[in-house]
Protein backbone atom coordinates (compact mmCIF):
# COMPACT_ATOMS: atom_id res chain seq x y z
CA UNK A 1 0.00 0.00 0.00
CA UNK A 2 1.20 3.29 -0.77
CA UNK A 3 2.73 5.30 2.28
CA UNK A 4 -0.78 7.99 1.41
CA UNK A 5 -3.07 5.71 1.30
CA UNK A 6 -1.80 4.04 4.36
CA UNK A 7 -1.69 7.26 6.34
CA UNK A 8 -5.11 7.91 5.12
CA UNK A 9 -7.09 4.98 6.13
CA UNK A 10 -5.38 5.07 9.54
CA UNK A 11 -6.93 8.76 10.28
CA UNK A 12 -10.21 8.55 8.16
CA UNK A 13 -10.93 5.36 9.31
CA UNK A 14 -8.75 3.72 12.60
CA UNK A 15 -8.69 7.04 14.18
CA UNK A 16 -12.07 8.12 12.97
CA UNK A 17 -13.96 4.96 14.09
CA UNK A 18 -11.88 4.44 17.31
CA UNK A 19 -10.52 1.30 16.31
CA UNK A 20 -7.76 0.55 18.32
CA UNK A 21 -7.52 -2.93 17.60
CA UNK A 22 -5.98 -2.20 14.05
CA UNK A 23 -3.31 -0.04 15.86
CA UNK A 24 -0.67 -2.72 15.07
CA UNK A 25 -1.40 -2.77 11.18
CA UNK A 26 -0.67 0.76 11.18
CA UNK A 27 1.65 1.87 13.83
CA UNK A 28 5.08 0.26 14.32
CA UNK A 29 5.37 -1.45 17.75
CA UNK A 30 8.32 1.58 18.82
CA UNK A 31 6.39 4.11 16.89
CA UNK A 32 8.10 7.84 17.66
CA UNK A 33 5.96 11.08 18.28
CA UNK A 34 7.78 14.36 17.57
CA UNK A 35 7.78 17.02 20.14
CA UNK A 36 9.64 20.11 18.51
CA UNK A 37 13.08 18.95 18.06
CA UNK A 38 12.86 15.64 20.59
CA UNK A 39 11.31 12.23 19.54
CA UNK A 40 9.32 10.50 22.58
CA UNK A 41 8.64 7.31 22.82
CA UNK A 42 5.29 6.33 22.39
CA UNK A 43 4.50 2.75 20.52
CA UNK A 44 1.20 1.77 20.16
CA UNK A 45 0.03 1.60 23.56
CA UNK A 46 0.95 5.58 23.98
CA UNK A 47 -0.91 6.22 20.69
CA UNK A 48 -3.91 4.23 21.98
CA UNK A 49 -4.16 6.24 25.23
CA UNK A 50 -3.89 9.69 23.42
CA UNK A 51 -6.80 8.60 21.31
CA UNK A 52 -8.98 7.55 23.77
CA UNK A 53 -8.21 10.70 25.94
CA UNK A 54 -9.16 12.59 22.64
CA UNK A 55 -12.18 10.68 22.29
CA UNK A 56 -13.32 11.66 25.54
CA UNK A 57 -12.93 15.48 25.07
CA UNK A 58 -14.77 14.90 21.39
CA UNK A 59 -16.61 11.54 21.59
CA UNK A 60 -18.26 11.72 17.96
CA UNK A 61 -14.65 12.83 16.92
CA UNK A 62 -13.67 12.26 12.93
CA UNK A 63 -10.67 13.22 10.93
CA UNK A 64 -10.68 14.01 6.89
CA UNK A 65 -7.48 14.75 5.17
CA UNK A 66 -7.74 17.53 2.58
CA UNK A 67 -4.68 16.90 1.02
CA UNK A 68 -1.22 15.40 0.99
CA UNK A 69 2.02 15.21 0.13
CA UNK A 70 4.91 12.92 0.33
CA UNK A 71 8.84 13.66 0.89
CA UNK A 72 10.86 10.44 0.84
CA UNK A 73 9.92 8.32 3.67
CA UNK A 74 7.68 11.61 5.20
CA UNK A 75 3.76 11.90 4.54
CA UNK A 76 2.28 15.26 4.71
CA UNK A 77 -1.29 15.35 5.42
CA UNK A 78 -3.59 18.25 5.93
CA UNK A 79 -6.99 17.15 7.83
CA UNK A 80 -10.14 18.92 9.48
CA UNK A 81 -11.17 16.99 13.11
CA UNK A 82 -14.51 17.30 13.59
CA UNK A 83 -16.31 16.58 16.87
CA UNK A 84 -18.81 17.25 19.42
CA UNK A 85 -17.36 18.76 22.50
CA UNK A 86 -18.44 16.76 24.82
CA UNK A 87 -15.58 16.42 27.82
CA UNK A 88 -13.46 19.25 29.63
CA UNK A 89 -10.87 20.46 27.87
CA UNK A 90 -7.93 22.62 28.16
CA UNK A 91 -10.28 24.19 31.29
CA UNK A 92 -12.80 24.73 29.10
CA UNK A 93 -15.95 23.61 30.62
CA UNK A 94 -18.65 20.36 27.37
CA UNK A 95 -20.53 23.21 25.07
CA UNK A 96 -21.90 20.55 23.56
CA UNK A 97 -21.23 22.30 20.15
CA UNK A 98 -19.92 20.40 16.91
CA UNK A 99 -16.27 22.07 16.78
CA UNK A 100 -14.19 21.97 13.57
CA UNK A 101 -10.19 22.23 13.51
CA UNK A 102 -7.43 22.33 11.32
CA UNK A 103 -4.61 21.12 10.78
CA UNK A 104 -1.00 19.09 9.59
CA UNK A 105 0.07 16.00 10.65
CA UNK A 106 3.88 14.54 9.04
CA UNK A 107 4.10 10.80 9.55
CA UNK A 108 7.12 8.71 8.94
CA UNK A 109 6.38 5.63 7.56
CA UNK A 110 9.30 2.52 6.96
CA UNK A 111 7.78 -0.94 5.81
CA UNK A 112 4.31 -0.27 6.03
CA UNK A 113 3.80 0.89 9.24
CA UNK A 114 4.14 4.92 11.00
CA UNK A 115 7.47 4.65 12.64
CA UNK A 116 7.11 8.64 13.63
CA UNK A 117 4.27 11.36 13.95
CA UNK A 118 3.98 14.68 14.51
CA UNK A 119 1.81 17.57 13.78
CA UNK A 120 -0.12 20.91 14.62
CA UNK A 121 -3.73 21.81 15.20
CA UNK A 122 -4.95 25.45 14.46
CA UNK A 123 -7.11 24.90 18.21
CA UNK A 124 -6.91 29.15 18.71
CA UNK A 125 -9.11 29.91 15.27
CA UNK A 126 -12.15 27.44 16.04
CA UNK A 127 -12.12 28.33 20.07
CA UNK A 128 -12.16 32.43 18.98
CA UNK A 129 -14.59 32.19 16.94
CA UNK A 130 -17.03 29.83 19.12
CA UNK A 131 -16.66 32.68 21.86
CA UNK A 132 -14.60 30.04 24.13
CA UNK A 133 -11.51 31.98 24.81
CA UNK A 134 -11.07 35.87 24.21
CA UNK A 135 -9.81 38.75 25.76
CA UNK A 136 -10.90 39.27 29.95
Amino acid sequence: MHPCELVRRFYEIVVSQHLLEQLPEYLSSDCMVRDGERLVPAGIDGMAEHLTALRRTYPDYTMRITRQFTDGEYVISEFVMRGTHGGLWLGIQPTGRVLEFNGVDIDRVRDGRIIEHGGAVNTFETLWQQGLIGPR
